[in-house]
């Protein structure tokens, strides 16, 4: 008995160093070259000693799905923060574990809000950097370049040529799945190519045709088709009806020829702003659009808010996955939807404190609103480049004015060592809107002179009337009816 137990522990003894053997002499110089996260593969300045045993002994993927089940429970109960040091030693321990770099920028991105549902936008840079990284780790597939790329369309919506960047490196995968195609044509819509935006869709409707002619039950190609079909349809429209064939002719006829976006709509801007009490703002004014939809961008940032652009900030500024956002930062986003040609919104930022410490002496209020983003029963008029938009005091062609960005694509296993050329996309300008005012520290927490006092600021041509109060119910929508 004693003997078999003693064949038992050296046999072991002899399978542990095998194994260590294979890990060390293999395995992990393979891992090292091809997988590591970090330059060099130093894996030891991301990993605990007891992390870095497991993973020598090829426990490293086991461990990151034991981690990313408990990550689940945390999800159930709420428990936010408690996931983020999970998301990044999971991504640490098997970068190749794709729907957790999906589901880590979901979770990033959209998951911490305040008490209003307002997200913390200290945090995007991150859960593009946690994209980022995990593209570099698997550029084999489409997924990750993807989700970057909706981070920027859904979420962000600004600089829209980062989302034709993702859209169409996705778009090189071989991967990618049909029913993600139609992305990036939209994305060149938000950017202003509307002629790489049809060329797209005319691609992808001759490959849907062809799938669906082929299939015999397959309905889904069919379907595909359809509204691929009914897309190119609805944008040959409204390219005739908005104006935009017309201006290409550069013959004078899109200002004669009574498209949709002539002559160009005065939106007619006009804003107070009350602090009612600490870290609460309330915002009335105009907006002399009519349809519903209209929803004015209103940022309140410090002033010198490190990486802020206008009505934006750097979002692609972070090289690194950053889980504590600057304590003495305060960023906040919110829209000022329009009903019946005016606005009444309160933003309370009270109960959100660590959100918002408000700890800098000034502070910068900005409205924005982009046609780009707009849904289209607006945009039908104002075109995709504000063609048909103007406001006499705050029209802006210079803040979103053309531009053109370089980068340089991700290599793949079937690009080899070669130097890929640098890709360009061009970005056309557009008219905004755009204006600021500012507040104190003082004014926006009510101290010192203000303690009894209602601090007020306004736009130049505010005027105060009867019809701010916004207490009608009724929304008033036009009609085709004469009056």
């Amino acid at each position: 008995m004693l003997k078999d137990l003693k064949a038992l522990y050296i046999g072991i003894v002899v399978l542990v160093c095998a194994q260590f053997g294979l890990q060390m002499g293999f395995i992990f110089p393979t891992w090292q070259k091809n997988y590591s996260v970090t330059a060099g593969g130093n894996i030891s300045a991301q990993l605990s000693p007891d992390q870095i045993l497991l993973q020598l002994f090829g426990f490293r993927e086991f461990l990151a799905g034991i981690l990313w089940v408990r990550a689940d429970g945390f999800f159930d109960e709420g428990n936010y923060d408690a996931i983020l040091p999970i998301i990044k030693l999971c991504t640490t321990l098997d970068p190749k574990q794709i729907d957790i770099y999906a589901t880590g920028m979901w979770h990033i991105g959209y998951n911490f809000t305040d008490e209003q549902q307002r997200s913390d936008r200290r945090y995007i840079a991150s859960a593009l950097a946690l994209g980022k990284q995990g593209s570099r780790e698997n550029p084999e597939t489409y997924e990750l370049f993807f989700e970057t790329g909706w981070m920027w369309y859904h979420k962000i919506q600004d600089d829209a040529w980062q989302p034709v960047k993702w859209f169409q490196e996705a778009h090189r995968r071989k991967d990618i799945l049909q029913a993600r195609k139609n992305l990036l044509s939209h994305a060149y819509m938000r950017n202003g190519q509307i002629p790489e935006a049809m060329q797209e869709y005319f691609k992808l409707f001759d490959e849907a045709n062809i799938s669906a002619k082929s299939a015999t039950k397959d309905y889904s190609s069919i379907q595909i088709r359809d509204t691929l079909e009914n897309n190119v349809d609805t944008e040959l429209v409204r390219m005739v009806q908005r104006g935009w064939v017309a201006e290409q002719r550069h013959d004078g006829s899109f200002e004669t020829g009574g498209y949709d976006a002539v002559p160009p709509f005065d939106t007619g801007f006009s804003c107070r702003v009350v602090v009612t009490a600490p870290r609460v703002i309330h915002f009335e004014g105009t907006w002399n659009v009519l349809p519903v939809g209209t929803r004015i961008r209103i940022v309140m940032r410090d002033m010198d808010y490190p990486g802020a652009k206008i009505a934006e900030l750097d979002w692609d500024g972070s090289t690194i996955v950053n889980f504590e956002p600057g304590v003495d930062q305060t960023y906040m986003q919110d829209d000022l939807y329009v009903k019946n040609r005016r606005f009444n919104h309160d933003v309370d930022m009270s109960k959100d404190p660590t959100m918002y410490p408000c700890v800098s002496k000034n502070y910068l209020l900005e409205f924005y609103y982009s046609p780009r983003i707009a849904p289209p029963h607006i945009q039908d008029k104002f075109s995709w480049n504000g063609e048909g938009m103007k406001d006499k005091n705050f029209s802006n062609e210079e803040i979103r004015g053309p531009k053109e960005f370089v980068y340089d694509p991700f290599p793949m296993a079937s690009d080899g060592d070669k130097k890929l050329a640098p890709i360009t996309i061009k970005s056309p300008g557009q008219r905004v809107f755009y204006t600021t005012l500012t507040l104190t520290r003082d004014q926006l927490l009510k101290l010192g002179e203000w303690t009894n006092r209602t601090p007020t600021v306004s736009t130049s041509n505010y005027k105060q009337t009867e019809t701010n109060s916004d207490t009608e119910e009724i929304i008033k929508v036009p009609t085709l009816r004469g009056k």
